[in-house]
């Protein structure tokens, strides 16, 4: 039987005679002298299959690395049932939450069951901490498989009851009813992940746990460096902002995905809708109370693409008003450098993310012009003949007006060099955390940011899901480099999400992302992306939405159109 095997994004497909009931991983342990990085997941004809998939017919196999986000998923799902079969033998009866992406890795918090028969956090000692670790370690060096058995909806929801994973079975009840579901074993332990495992613990030995703060962090390597673990910086910062949203979600009384299906199905949401709005309403007061305090004059908002900047921006300025202070909104797309002079990347081609696209020395002299009470006549760039135009924008502000900018590189010190540094203040702003599935099956940010922007795009510049997925690679290099290593420099984080987002987006996004056939590349990631629509309630009443929702800028209607 002739197959076409590739050996990663990028690399040539080649004929290759195999044996019917031949698996990927077969493949993988013959092939990987020249597979550059561990392989976690095959691509067989566009849709993305665990390693132990039996091949029985001619077709396309692409073997993945953790730089492809399903293959990245299963790295983490590995890392986290090991981890929980750890915690439960060394700590005994114990609910592991996976909480949210942190510090290069997971941060985890232990429960265990108070008198009241009621979940609450413990704190693990340094020991229990390094105990579970060699315990995982031990796992991995035994290469034990991890087994996959398939169940009718009803069994599987019989045995998650039975092991006292609620959160879990609820989330069931909404799949069809002749759902065939996938509950996994290692050594003994059960547990339910709506993404794939690899076939063994030996495939994710790359690893590091630690204790932090009120719970665990475990490490890993990222999907740019899939050979190595970063480097550790304590994002504290971030920290206390995802301690924040936690604090919110309690007010709002969601804990998992499964909690906002149940309001939206009992027709009780307009209150948690309401009372989310508020909270982002409160923190924006927050923010700008903290840059009238402090007699700031620059407003340098960051974030990555799809975090609701504009919104933000907009309604920060709105409360700087109400605080007595006027802002002039500069966005930093229009002091391009000319179009023959911008930079160009590896390949030649104009990169206009690189920041000496941008005129810098412009920039900063009419930033100062414009601080000292100067008048300025600001460019206007004409991006169809590729140059500024002048006498479109001629401006002043007062001595105590403020200057608010928002850009890929608004943290980079380079575009604002000139500018005095006691001026600044910096909001770092994104989707920081996002409500879970259930303890063990996270929804990840960057999930809730490409959804995002698959609905906007489609509306407001008439791209396919394709189109957007397609170049959603690009834009996440861009973030890695440009946005992310500057997030830790920030005065002030604003969480973006809003926990009944996914719900509203599900109207949108799941008729856009069915579109996308088999034959194109973008495939199994909508494949992926329409299976986690599956465990969320569509909620198709958006009249509650505010019209100055962050929400707004994706799904159209805001005010600030």
């Amino acid at each position: 039987m002739t197959i076409k095997l590739s050996l990663g994004p990028g690399r040539p497909f080649i004929d290759k005679e195999i044996e019917p009931g031949t698996t990927a991983e077969d493949l993988y342990r013959e092939m990987k002298a020249e597979c550059p990085y561990r392989i976690m997941a095959a691509a067989v004809d566009n849709e993305i299959r665990p390693l132990n998939t039996a091949l029985k017919k001619s077709c396309r196999v692409q073997l993945l690395d953790i730089r492809n986000k399903q293959a990245y998923l299963i790295m983490q799902n590995t890392l986290i049932i090991m981890l929980v079969k750890a915690a439960r033998e060394i700590l005994e009866p114990v609910h592991v939450e996976v909480l949210c992406s942190l510090n290069d890795g997971l941060f985890v918090q232990i429960m265990q069951k108070n008198e009241a028969g009621s979940l609450e956090q413990i704190e693990v000692s340094e020991d229990d901490t390094a105990r579970i670790y060699f315990y995982m370690k031990s796992i991995v060096e035994k290469d034990l498989p991890i087994e996959a058995h398939h169940f009718s909806k009803k069994k599987a929801i019989e045995l998650l009851k039975g092991v006292g994973l609620e959160e879990k079975y609820r989330n069931l009840q909404h799949l069809r009813v002749d759902e065939t579901v996938r509950i996994y074993t290692l050594d003994g332990y059960s547990d339910y992940f709506y993404n794939y495992m690899a076939p063994s613990t030996g495939y994710s030995d790359q690893f590091e746990l630690m204790k932090y703060r009120d719970g665990l962090l475990m490490r890993h390597p990222k999907a740019e460096e899939p050979d190595r673990i970063p480097d550790y910086v304590d994002e504290y910062k971030m920290y206390n902002a995802l301690k924040e949203q936690r604090h919110w979600n309690d007010l709002l009384g969601i804990q998992y995905q499964a909690d906002i299906n149940d309001r939206i199905a009992s027709g009780d949401y307009k209150t948690m809708i309401q009372l989310s709005e508020a909270l982002h309403d409160k923190k924006v007061v927050e923010i700008a109370d903290q840059i009238v305090t402090a007699g700031k004059r620059v407003v340098l908002i960051l974030g990555p693409s799809s975090s609701g900047k504009t919104t933000f921006a907009k309604r920060l300025i709105i409360q700087l008003m109400v605080n007595g202070k006027k802002s002039l909104y500069i966005g930093t797309d229009d002091y391009f450098v000319e179009r023959e002079q911008t930079p160009v990347d590896e390949n030649g081609k104009r990169n206009y993310e690189n920041i000496d696209a941008l005129d810098l020395p412009l920039f900063n002299q009419q930033m100062n012009e414009l601080l000292n009470g100067e008048t300025v006549d600001m460019p206007v760039f004409n991006f169809k003949t590729g140059h500024k135009e002048y006498g479109k924008r001629i401006t002043r502000i007062d001595s105590d007006d403020l200057i608010v900018i928002e850009g890929i590189h608004a943290f980079n010190h380079l575009l604002t060099q000139g500018l005095d540094e006691s001026l600044k203040f910096k909001i770092y702003i994104s989707p920081l955390t996002q409500i879970n599935l259930d303890s063990h099956n996270r929804i990840p940010t960057t999930d809730i940011r490409a959804i995002r922007r698959i609905v906007r795009d489609s509306w407001s510049r008439a791209h396919t899901a394709a189109m957007t997925l397609r170049l959603w690679p690009q834009v996440r290099a861009g973030e890695d480099k440009n946005i992310f290593p500057f997030s830790s420099e920030a005065d002030a984080f604003f969480n973006t999400v809003h926990v009944y987002e996914m719900n509203v987006l599900k109207k949108h996004a799941v008729p856009l992302l069915k579109v996308i056939q088999p034959d194109e590349e973008e495939y199994a990631e909508a494949q992926r992306l329409l299976r986690l629509f599956e465990y969320v309630k569509s909620l198709d009443d958006e009249s509650i939405i505010a019209q100055n929702s962050i929400l707004r800028e994706f799904i159209g209607g805001s005010v600030y159109e």
